[in-house]
């Protein structure tokens, strides 16, 4: 009976700790809401205290080294790509975090477990807001600009465009039809040096076509 009273404790724990982060994602309206995250939390814990009720040896850690594996592959599912980004990152993370502390509440770790999902809030409700501040500071751009094979120096202008506006360069690509040179630049700078630039682009008449 104890055993079993110790063992429900666990599970509510799993349920409160899950619905809280679940919470959370569900406000930011991502893909693993809240009864996802919940499901994920107790599915781990139970799966945990199972594997405390197997025969002795290496069941344990099979069946930890099995979750883990199991929630890559559900985590890897939240991830998506939009508009050449790559989305769903964190929540895929939260996935992989909200399995851990299912693991460690069915483990009875509980008190690391509540701090764990402590800090994990934190992370997910004050972070982003710093993580704002650094986009006002440093924002990553893409320009796809596509001009004619007969304006080849329009290029260089490009690049000294650049230069001008303080924007570094972090990738560059260019492919040619028989009319058209398309080219990529992949920049970074501060917000403002970004919209000076894309303004100067668009205003170029001698580019036909800008994607950013």
């Amino acid at each position: 009976m104890e055993i079993f009273v110790e063992n429900l404790i666990k599970i509510l724990l799993a349920v409160v700790v899950g619905g809280v982060i679940g919470a959370e994602r569900e406000y930011q309206d991502k893909a693993a809401g809240f009864r996802t995250i919940i499901l994920i939390t107790l599915g781990s814990a139970l799966f945990t205290i199972f594997s405390m009720t197997m025969d002795p040896g290496f069941t344990r850690s099979r069946v930890a080294a099995n979750i883990v594996t199991g929630i890559g592959f559900l985590g890897a599912g939240a991830i998506v790509r939009e508009g050449g980004k790559i989305g769903g990152l964190t929540t895929a993370a939260t996935i992989w975090l909200s399995a851990a502390l299912g693991m460690g509440i069915g483990a009875g770790d509980l008190y690391l477990s509540l701090t764990a999902t402590v800090v994990t809030l934190l992370v997910l409700l004050v972070f982003p807001r710093i993580g704002e501040r650094i986009d006002h500071i440093r924002e990553a751009r893409s320009y796809r600009m596509v001009i004619s094979t007969t304006n080849l120096k329009k290029m260089e202008k490009v690049e000294k465009a650049l230069d001008d506006c303080s924007l570094k360069v972090l990738e560059h690509h260019q492919a040619k039809s028989e009319s058209e040179i398309i080219s990529t630049w992949k920049t970074v700078g501060s917000p403002a040096n970004q919209e000076k630039f894309t303004q100067l682009m668009l205003k170029d008449k001698d580019i036909k076509e800008m994607d950013y």
